[in-house]
């Protein structure tokens, strides 16, 4: 008899194969995760067994050009508790309370909160942290951890800056270079049990946090002492508003010093002595008002100062020559203004040199009307007038002129002598270095170098030079005009016995006109022949006398008394 199928074993065969089928895909599934994925999910088991508790890693240092610490670490520790560990929360309340001196009912409400870590306090001194580790409380946790520390207090505090509770750059140099200072955090793995307690006796496994690099800035920390006590000398004798001091290596861009008294304790960034209760928005204007780094932040007309770039660019542009002779009446009319000079009764017949000497505001208009707008504008461009400076703080403010095609006779004459304009003290300074330094425009600085913890060079800082924006026989020229402002000219009091110094000085009025508040500024660099050595110093509403001859000068004369056989 011949054999046929039937249904019913028809449908049984069919139900055998899909089971095959299905148990065959289950065992390749199975291999699948047990050698190809075994790796991953043993990682994510271990994620579910473990807790992990990161340790901070110590942020990179900030240093003098000398190698001293500026800007360091303290270890101290964070503690924390768990809930699930604790075993006597009251006796955990009333240790941490008195210990820590925080109230039993904050720390109580953190004990009873069912997470998996709850911080009590940060910034924890290590000596008290001890006490605390040396109790051995369940569920209580002593981390280690660093917080920043500034060994000089509010010195140079608005360049180098502070780091806010999670040790993150806020202000000046810690936040421009925070991607090298900061550290990488490590962690700390302990193994749980499903309801989240700790496994006794079972090894911590530890991942080492890396610390941050180190940055090695221009500054020396005693030429910005003897910056810092000239700042305060002055203020506190002219009962100043504020002072600010620069001095920077005209050659290259570094910064020795940068001084905006008054200064802030870096340690207590938030401290503010008020004697009313202030609200937020107040508060946070004070703040803002403190840690403002004037020298690059700010802006202000430079009145005579600006008078080294009208000469440059007049004499290298060809339309004025050493021998050229001038008439000061003691004022000059320009369109339908008669702009008077600080001399009233006028300084006579004089040569071009004598101008610049005698800071004659009549010289320095018939110098801008033969310069003309369309040159003016030129230079102002070569030497990078217009544009910020680049210094790597951050806050540049830009400088604030005249568009080309507004500036009229009145303008330009005014223009011509530093007002009715603004630009920033580093923007000032940084020009001025290229028309001493041989005619070569610079990029300001602090960062110098970064090192990692071995000392090995593991970023090298690169700055924009651009050379030749005027020529070494304008440079030349101007350096020996500036030198006989001090030897013959208003610049006398910045002169400094056995050195050749070169300077011009400044007095400009602040806004509203007739205010009665002004700037005295006076900027000096030696030696004459071979500057080494720039400086600016703005005194900013000086009361009584507040001619930068008078009061500023003397101050560049003091400070680079000091700084010349220091540097030599």
């Amino acid at each position: 008899m011949k054999y046929c199928k039937t249904p019913q074993k028809q449908r049984l065969f069919f139900v055998f194969i899909v089971v095959c089928f299905c148990l065959f895909m289950l065992v390749g599934r199975l291999v699948y995760l047990m050698i190809y994925r075994a790796d991953y999910y043993g990682e994510r088991a271990k994620a579910v067994q473990q807790r992990e508790r990161s340790i901070k890693g110590s942020r990179g240092k900030i240093l003098d050009r000398n190698g001293i610490v500026l800007a360091g670490n303290k270890s101290v520790s964070t503690i924390s508790v768990i809930h699930n560990q604790i075993k006597q929360p009251e006796k955990v309340i009333k240790n941490l309370s008195a210990i820590l001196k925080i109230d039993e009912d904050e720390i109580r409400k953190k004990v009873n909160k069912v997470s998996s870590r709850e911080k009590i306090k940060s910034n924890v001194e290590k000596v008290i942290s001890d006490k605390i580790r040396n109790l051995e409380m369940d569920g209580v946790m002593v981390d280690e951890d660093y917080k920043r520390t500034y060994p000089f207090n509010s010195l140079a505090s608005k360049v180098i800056g502070f780091t806010g509770a999670d040790n993150q750059g806020i202000l000046g140099l810690e936040v421009k270079y925070e991607k090298y200072l900061k550290g990488e955090p490590g962690y700390i793995l302990t193994t749980t049990n499903a309801r989240g307690i700790e496994v006794d006796k079972r090894a911590e496994e530890r991942i080492e946090p890396k610390q941050g690099k180190d940055l090695y800035t221009s500054i020396d920390i005693n030429i910005q002492k003897f910056a810092t006590q000239a700042a305060k000398n002055v203020m506190e004798a002219k009962g100043a508003k504020n002072v600010k001091i620069l001095v920077m290596n005209p050659n290259n861009g570094e910064i020795f010093a940068m001084v905006n008294v008054p200064e802030f304790n870096l340690n207590k960034p938030y401290d503010i002595k008020s004697k009313k209760k202030l609200s937020q928005k107040e508060l946070n204007q004070k703040l803002n008002d403190m840690w403002r780094n004037g020298c690059v932040c700010d802006t202000y007309e430079p009145g005579s100062t600006f008078k080294v770039f009208t000469a440059t660019a007049a004499y290298e542009q060809g339309v004025v020559k050493l021998t050229d002779t001038f008439n000061c009446p003691g004022y000059k009319i320009v369109g339908d203004r008669k702009i008077r000079c600080h001399k009233t009764t006028g300084h006579g017949a004089e040569t071009f040199a004598q101008g610049v000497q005698n800071s004659c505001n009549p010289v320095f208009m018939e110098v801008g009307q033969r310069l003309g707008v369309a040159n003016m504008f030129k230079y102002l461009k070569k030497f990078s007038v217009l544009d910020k400076t680049g210094i790597d703080v951050t806050g540049e403010a830009v400088t604030i002129m005249h568009q080309q095609k507004n500036v009229g006779e009145v303008e330009l004459a005014t223009m011509s002598f530093g007002q009715s304009f603004q630009l920033s003290p580093i923007r000032l300074l940084t020009t001025i270095s290229a028309v001493i330094n041989g005619g070569n425009m610079i990029t300001p600085h602090f960062g110098v170098k970064i090192l990692d913890e071995q000392k090995n060079r593991k970023y090298t800082i690169r700055y924009n030079a651009q050379k030749n924006v005027i020529s070494k026989d304008t440079s030349e020229v101007m350096k020996k005009i500036l030198e006989s402002v001090v030897s013959e000219g208003g610049g006398k009091k910045a002169a400094v016995d056995g050195y050749k110094v070169g300077a011009k000085t400044g007095t400009s009025e602040k806004l509203p006109r007739r205010s009665g508040k002004y700037v005295a500024s006076c900027m000096g660099f030696a030696p004459a022949d071979n500057p080494k050595v720039i400086a600016l110093v703005l005194i900013d509403e000086p009361q009584g006398i507040y001619y930068g001859g008078t009061i500023a000068a003397p101050v560049i004369s003091k400070l680079l008394d000091d700084i010349l056989p220091y540097i030599d």
